[in-house]
Order: C-alpha cells, then structure tokens, then sequence
C-alpha cells in the first residue's frame, strides 16, 4: 500500500502549499507528485521550490503558468495583450527571487511523467499530455478527449488545470484523477462559492487494483498569506486580495487588466522587462 498526495495549481499560494503539505504528511503519504502550475499570481518563488524539495517529490510536470513565467524570464512579452503584461510584471516579481539552478529546472520541466506504483502505471500531465492549456478537459468535457488524455498504456491518469476535483473514466475503464487546485478555487456553483480552502487529494493504492481516492480540502491562514504578499510588495496586490477572500479571478479581463496596470503606473516596470528579454 502506497499513499500519494497529489497537487496541483499552487498558483504561488506558500502558506495553502504548506497546510497541503502538513495534511499530507498526517494523513500519512509518503510520495508527492506535482501536476503542474506551481506559481504566479500569488508571492511565493524560490521558497515554493524549496518546500518541494523538502519533500519525498517522485513527480513535478510542466503547467501553463510555468510557461507564463518563463516568458516572463526569457521574452518575448505579447505587448498587445493586457493578461500578457499582467503576467510579465508578476513573472519578473517572481524572477527576481529565483535562483539561476531554479530556473534551469523549469527550463527542463516535462510535459508528461509516468510512474509505476504497486503494480499500476500512472501517467500525469497538467493538461494533455502533449498541451498543457486548453479547455478540453474540463468536468463536462467531451468523453473524447478524456480517451485522449489517458492513450493506451495507463491505468490512471493524473491532470489539474481546470482547478476542479473531479473522478472519472475512460471509455475503456482506466482511472482519471484531478485534485482540483491548492491556490486558486473559484466555484462555479453559486452555493459553493464561499468554499476557497486549498484542494488536493491522496491515492492509496492496494497493489494492482482500483486505488482509493480521497479528495481533501484544507483550510489556511489567509490572512498570513495577504501579509506575505504585502511585505514582498506584490504587484496586483489587490486582485490577489479578491481571489483569495472572494474566488475572483480576473487574468482574462483586458479592461480590467489594461486599466489597473495604467492606474499602477507599471509602465516603467514593463519597460526594463522589454529590455531584459530584448522584445521588439
């Protein structure tokens, strides 16, 4: 018997990773697995990858914001989209606290992983395993692309993305998995809305067999995490403020992203970011 804690989306939340982590290690697993999406908007950087590596961490896949941070890093930055932008300042937030070995890591990070545990292939992937973004998978999703994100060889498949716990099948009967997110709940369902604690979930395999399944939900200081965002002067301060008390989630407003980073007076900020990654 073997039990994983699976985690994904973090978002840069550090203090909701952390009581993932506490209720992982009390509940006893002893493999973690990370499917992705470990940072950006929320502060933490270097200190999320250090929390890892204090971990017995078999699995750490490549997620979207990932790839959102190292354009941030490497350019070029998409001047004509707002979110862009958005990113780009919060990436170089994120830059500025990572080492040149962190970076390296993300730069080698994979887009899929398999695993074999007790007797059963897992295979995990943030998204698909050969695109990390999209809208495919989502709860109501065609049956289609879940027979596509499982293939042939994998008993269970492992993805996150779209932020909801979610338990179902292959049209052949393999196992799919997503732990929903640690940082970044936003309910879709009116009567759940004020449900926002951290979310991740623990698989205990019984040897080759149908493992169990146990969706957790772990509440968090949120207001220690506020306070860690405001002693690092986080930028878009105040749009982390309203996801985490309220689940609001704006990366893809344009309005409200072009007006907030003009009312912040970042263009200074976005113009040493352009000559750093030499963008046109």
């Amino acid at each position: 018997m073997t039990k994983i804690a699976l985690i994904s989306d973090v978002h840069g939340d550090v203090t909701a990773l952390k009581a993932v982590v506490a209720d992982a290690k009390q509940a006893g697993c002893t493999v973690f697995w990370l499917i992705g999406d470990l940072f950006l908007p929320g502060p933490g950087a270097h200190d999320l990858l250090a929390l890892l590596d204090s971990l017995p961490l078999s699995a750490y896949v490549r997620g979207n914001w990932e790839d959102n941070l190292l354009e941030a890093i490497d350019g070029p930055i998409q001047i004509h989209r707002p979110r862009k932008i958005y990113l780009a300042i919060l990436g170089d937030a994120v830059r500025a606290q990572l080492t040149t070995a962190d970076i390296k890591r993300l730069h080698h990070l994979p887009l899929v992983q398999t695993r074999q545990v007790d007797g059963l292939q897992f295979q995990l992937s943030h998204n698909l395993p050969t695109q990390n973004y999209g809208k495919t998978l989502r709860p109501v999703g065609e049956q289609t692309a879940f027979d596509q994100l499982v293939g042939t060889d994998a008993d269970v498949a492992v993805y996150g993305h779209t932020h909801q716990q979610l338990l179902r099948w292959s049209s052949a009967g393999q196992l799919v998995i997503n732990p929903g997110t640690v940082g970044m709940p936003y309910p879709d369902w009116p009567s759940f809305s004020a449900d926002l604690r951290a979310q991740y979930a623990i698989v205990t395999t019984h040897g080759p067999a149908l493992p169990d399944v146990d969706f957790r939900r772990v509440s968090y200081d949120v207001d220690a995490e506020l306070a860690l965002a405001t002693q690092r002067h986080w930028p878009y301060l105040e749009l982390y403020v309203e996801q985490l008390r309220h689940g609001m989630v704006n990366t893809h407003d344009a309005a409200a992203l072009t007006a907030l980073t003009e009312r912040l007076h970042y263009a200074p900020w976005l113009a040493a970011i352009l000559r750093r990654t030499k963008t046109p």
